[in-house]
């Protein structure tokens, strides 16, 4: 028997119309230069954008070789993006754009729920309490 399933969006956030991924390394380097906030598994560096740029909130997502080979990099990304799926779109603001850069050795291997309070906080620490 043969099961049949709707296919699953090319990118995990496709599926979601809360947030764009940013692709242009121009993005990432103003993300850079804006507010970060460490946490145990990740780096959260986050930029309010002005008047006249893109709408949404966007998304980016890096990890260097320092986390690993390929192998590694792309389950730190994946973990990133699932996290951010599931906290971001709550709790994110639709003017900004967030970058979340994995850790050696840690992305990979924090508990799930763990990154996702660790996101949860640097949100809350980035922009206070939400009522």
């Amino acid at each position: 028997m043969v099961t049949t399933q709707a296919p699953a969006p090319a990118h995990p956030a496709a599926g979601s119309s809360s947030f764009q991924v940013l692709a242009k390394r121009a993005d990432f380097l103003r993300a850079a230069k804006a507010r970060r906030v460490p946490c145990e598994g990740f780096l959260l560096q986050a930029r309010q954008r002005g008047e006249g740029e893109a709408d949404g909130m966007r998304i980016g997502f890096t990890c260097s070789k320092k986390v690993g080979n390929a192998v590694a990099r792309n389950r730190a990304k994946r973990r990133l993006r699932e996290i951010a799926r599931l906290v971001l779109a709550d709790i994110g603001l639709p003017d900004h754009d967030y970058v979340l850069i994995g850790r050696a050795e840690k992305t990979a291997q924090r508990d799930f729920v763990l990154l996702q309070e660790d996101l949860r906080r640097a949100i809350v620490k980035l922009h206070g309490p939400r009522t």
